[in-house]
């Protein structure tokens, strides 16, 4: 089994996420959502989301292709979930740069590695 791990806020499913949701379910056969907790999103963005976090949980459990969804850290940087899931790889959104370098930071130190791999922007069809 191959697990992908994806990060977000998902404040809102639009299809930008859904498509990036779809990218990621085929690089492995096992997809984890790790949603992002309400006072990070708020120090990252500087404003609450407009969901709630269980809204925001509850909805992504209803996207198909998803297997499990999770709350996300409690502190920024720590990194418990992946060393927790230890997914295979770590399907990012093409715009979530801070969160690469991030996590490339991070993982310098681990004994675990799982590959990073950045998903392409959705494009509407016309």
């Amino acid at each position: 089994m191959v697990k992908v791990m994806v990060f977000g806020v998902f404040d809102g499913l639009h299809d930008g996420h859904r498509a990036f949701l779809q990218y990621a379910q085929k690089e492995g056969n096992y997809l984890i959502a790790v949603v992002t907790q309400d006072h990070i999103v708020e120090h990252l963005k500087g404003h609450l989301p407009q969901k709630n976090l269980a809204e925001r949980f509850e909805h992504l459990k209803k996207v198909d292709g998803v297997d499990e969804v999770v709350i996300g850290d409690s502190e920024l940087s720590t990194w418990e979930i992946i060393k927790k899931y230890n997914p295979d790889i770590i399907a990012l959104g093409y715009d979530q740069r801070a969160l690469h370098e991030d996590l490339q930071k991070a993982m310098a130190g681990w004994e675990h590695h799982p590959t990073i791999k950045v998903m392409p922007a959705y494009e509407p069809n016309p």
